[in-house]
């Protein structure tokens, strides 16, 4: 078949290298526009890809009459005005996560979403590992039954990202709260089948990040300009009586070998489960054994190939959005009311 979606990328410097192999494999989706800020980044990355048309603003590409699908790669804050101006000229859009930092923007993107008739998605690339997808099948299967607590993590020791566009609130609108929060967090809720939050008890810390000497093996000595939260961790309370507990960092104390800790553990009244190791856990009150299952994951390959893909395939088949815009919004529901109680010093509610 001959590929037949356009797609243009905006913010090509960082997370956008790791969906070009998905575009370049996709069969009914190719690249033809690139937008970046910087001109050098530009120029390297259109010639690195064969990509021949090049903009240094983005609202220049969004007025491209060619393209059929945007996909946004910026730092957070700019996800939701170029999302709905991408939307207003009837474009279908891909957006790196978080979909948006607060819940107000991304009611605003499904209200653009909706007016358009077009697609919206998050990149949630955890949701397309082949561990993952093995583990939801099970779970959609029946295996743990009714899931009634999980904790999800996400930490780093001295793992910070540098740049600007995670470190400075006024770009990435918080530190791993909302940067690697949101992954472990979307997949969990996931697993779960996205029960309604209706309360959040959360703390941030910044603790490490401004002693002196303070480092990042990302990136070399922490900048100055750091002024996001380096630790937050929540309790969530769900309508269906399940809770949560998150804990996410960048620069924990914590062992977590060369990268990070991503860890999930899924307690329900059939069984449990674990990820990324993917075992099941059941107990036999009859015979007062244990049985643990190791499961035997699903095809394998690169994931944030494969979300890029599965957006083009939904985009020619009329949908639905491989990961829903509502669903989002309930992730940043929570992430927004950590920081919110954070602040407070008190549970709440979330922005839904």
């Amino acid at each position: 078949m001959a590929k037949t979606l356009k797609v243009g990328v905006i913010g090509v410097g960082g997370i956008a290298g790791a969906h070009f192999p998905g575009w370049n494999e996709s069969p009914i989706a190719e690249m033809v526009a690139f937008s970046d800020l910087d001109p050098a980044v530009l120029a390297r990355r259109a010639k690195e890809q064969g990509v021949k048309k090049t903009y240094e603003k983005p609202e220049d590409l969004i007025a491209d009459k060619s393209i059929d699908i945007v996909d946004i790669c910026t730092p957070n804050m700019y996800h939701a005005p170029l999302a709905i101006a991408a939307l207003g000229a009837g474009k279908h859009v891909i957006c790196e996560k978080p979909l948006a930092p607060t819940p107000a923007d991304i009611r605003k993107m499904i209200k653009a979403r909706d007016k358009a008739k077009k697609l919206l998605m998050t990149a949630q690339h955890f949701r397309f590992q082949g561990s993952s997808q093995a583990l939801k099948a099970e779970i959609d299967r029946g295996a743990l039954g009714d899931i009634y607590h999980a904790r999800g993590w996400m930490l780093r020791r001295s793992g910070a990202p540098t740049r600007p566009g995670f470190i400075q609130k006024k770009h990435s609108g918080g530190g791993p709260c909302i940067d690697i929060g949101v992954h472990i967090l979307d997949l969990t809720l996931w697993m779960m089948g996205f029960p309604k939050p209706v309360t959040v008890s959360g703390v941030t810390k910044d603790v490490l990040a401004h002693k002196e000497g303070a480092f990042s093996n990302w990136g070399g000595p922490i900048p100055k300009e750091f002024d996001v939260e380096e630790f937050a961790a929540a309790f969530v309370r769900f309508e269906t009586g399940a809770t949560l507990i998150l804990e996410v960092s960048w620069l924990l104390n914590h062992k977590s070998g060369p990268g990070e800790d991503m860890q999930m553990w899924l307690y329900g009244d059939k069984g449990g489960s674990h990820w990324p190791s993917n075992e099941l856990l059941w107990t036999c009150n009859e015979t007062r054994q244990h049985y643990n299952v190791q499961l035997q994951n699903a095809a394998q390959g690169a994931p944030h190939a494969k979300e890029c893909m599965a957006f083009a395939e939904a985009v020619m088949n009329g949908g639905p959005s491989p990961v829903p815009a509502e669903q989002s919004l309930i992730v940043l529901g929570i992430l927004d009311g950590l920081y919110r109680s954070a602040k407070a010093g008190a549970e709440v509610a979330p922005d839904l």
